[in-house]
């Protein structure tokens, strides 16, 4: 049955929605837009699919799990702090990947029954549950590991690569029979069950430092499966959002694996981060020492420089110290210092992490700079602090040929004239590596939680 015009206009419409709202996310400063552009698109659909199924009398079973989805997101929108929203978002991202495979599951079930199960339409099921099914345990272990319920180290053991290549072959044969010879609801559950095993052992190998490439390549998975379930259902509007999804995953996920210097294949395949090497103690591997500091020798540092730039990292987020930042800043720029913040493409835990969390905290958006752009500046900063940032202002590297990072770009927050880096510990980074940095004479160390730190900054430049 062809669709009435009306909805045709709709889906185009919502299409429209979707596509424009992601242009808008290119940028910090119209991102809550394209937000409420692809929410309205959104919206559009779920009106336009209510009136297709009006004459239904399944309501019940319905409404009922869109209510109790509807108050989950509203709460974890409100209650979920913006330091946990790399967990939240592998989270979200499975259940879009599982709902898309459960779809695409009953459909099969109903085809089998009906016996309508022909190979120009099992085809796309098998896709769907596969991508979906690998996205869903996927993303749920990329969760546990972001929120450390496992341990964030890549998880090896021997012949994993045959092993896992075995199971992808079995998959591939199992979807071939079930398309062409015979549609078997138990080779089915089978397939399903083989390509959640996958999900989860093509993630535990991969370390937490590759975690944003990761969960950008499973939100592009999770787009593809709806792709799938799109032609499953003959849903123009699924199809169209579903590749856009998945396209502008895939680039985002190789954008982010070329910032790292590395290829795809590496990251999922190099288990990086799986030897740590001991963290340096008071002598770093090129025989420096570091130069612990306090509180009371950094704040005139600040309180009379011309620039400084802020590197945050991860540590930043852990010690959610985002708004004290801001505040430092704030009394910096009253007292004339130009203030800026790098942004290293892969600092944290997922794309853009460092941005949510600093937009979180009203810092203005022309501030934010990106690393080719905020490079050029740190030879002429008087101060870079350094808070809870390791391997993206490495300079090992740009000089260690033998470094696990060699090559990757990073911030040269070491050519400031002096740099504070903010630490709990001398203990290195997701990479696994130590830090020359630590040991320059120009790096001044401040020990201690970073919020804490930052306030007690706060206070001493006001005395200042």
């Amino acid at each position: 049955m062809q669709p009435a015009p009306l909805t045709i206009l709709g889906y185009t419409v919502t299409a429209v929605c979707f596509m424009y709202g992601v242009q808008l996310l290119r940028s910090p400063a119209t991102a809550r837009l394209g937000n409420r552009v692809a929410a309205v698109g959104m919206l559009l659909v779920v009106g336009i699919t209510f009136g297709l199924i009006g004459g239904t009398s399944n309501w019940l079973y319905i409404l009922p799990p869109m209510v109790i989805g509807a108050v989950i997101g509203a709460y974890a929108a409100h209650a979920v702090r913006m330091t946990a929203m790399p967990q939240m978002v592998a989270l979200f991202n499975g259940m879009g990947g599982g709902s898309a495979a459960l779809i695409a599951a009953q459909d099969f079930r109903s085809a089998v029954a009906s016996g309508t199960a022909q190979p120009d339409i099992t085809w796309a099921i098998m896709l769907s549950c596969f991508i979906g099914s690998i996205s869903f345990s996927g993303s749920l272990i990329a969760f546990a590991k972001l929120q450390e319920l496992i341990s964030g180290r890549p998880m090896t053991y021997p012949l994993q690569r045959p092993v896992n290549a075995t199971i992808l072959l079995a998959i591939v044969a199992i979807a071939i029979y079930l398309i062409v010879v015979n549609q078997s609801l138990l080779l089915f559950a089978v397939l399903i069950v083989l390509s959640l095993l996958l999900g989860v052992l093509f993630v535990v190998p991969i370390g937490g430092a590759d975690m944003p490439v990761i969960i950008s390549l499973l939100n592009s998975f999770t787009g593809l499966a709806a792709a799938m379930t799109g032609f499953v259902l003959s849903n123009d509007v699924l199809i169209v959002s579903g590749a856009l999804v998945g396209a502008s995953g895939t680039i985002l996920t190789l954008a982010m694996s070329r910032a790292m210097n590395r290829s795809l294949f590496n990251v999922l395949f190099s288990g990086f981060g799986a030897k740590v090497e001991a963290p340096g103690g008071a002598a770093g591997a090129e025989g420096g020492t570091i130069h612990p500091t306090t509180v009371e020798d950094v704040a005139p540092l600040l309180a009379f420089a011309q620039l400084v730039i802020f590197v945050p990292g991860y540590g930043m987020a852990v010690a959610r110290a985002q708004h004290d930042v801001k505040e430092l800043a704030d009394e910096l720029e009253r007292r004339g210092v130009q203030v800026e913040y790098a942004i290293h493409p892969v600092a944290g835990r997922m794309p853009g992490h460092m941005n949510v969390l600093l937009a979180e905290a009203n810092v203005p958006y022309p501030q934010l700079k990106e690393m080719d752009a905020v490079n050029p500046d740190f030879p002429r900063a008087d101060v870079a602090v350094v808070i809870g940032a390791n391997d993206v202002v490495n300079p090992a590297a740009r000089t260690e040929p033998g470094s696990p990072i060699y090559g990757m770009p990073i911030l040269n927050a070491d050519q400031a004239k002096t740099v504070v880096v903010l630490k709990r510990s001398m203990a290195p980074g997701f990479a696994g590596v130590d830090n020359p940095l630590f040991y320059k004479p120009n790096t001044l160390m401040l020990f201690g939680d970073a919020r804490q730190s930052i306030a007690n900054l706060i206070a001493e430049v006001k005395h200042q």
